[in-house]
């Protein structure tokens, strides 16, 4: 996976965001929800590391 090609989205909603964050080779999508004080780079490594595993187990399923 390029880490350069995921495509992210941020939603605010209430005193939380919600990160998106997609793959378009494989179209896997995933979101987590966090403190938006966290930051946008933090916020943004935990989306990619949960997208980076469900990848991994979705190969060896």
């Amino acid at each position: 996976m390029n880490d350069n090609r995921i495509i992210y989205e941020f939603q605010h909603v209430g005193a939380y965001v919600k990160v998106t964050a997609m793959d378009p080779v494989t179209l896997t999508e995933v979101s987590i929800v966090g403190n938006p004080l966290s930051g946008k780079p933090i916020l943004m490594r935990t989306a990619r590391r949960k997208l980076q595993y469900v990848i991994e187990k979705e190969k060896k399923e």
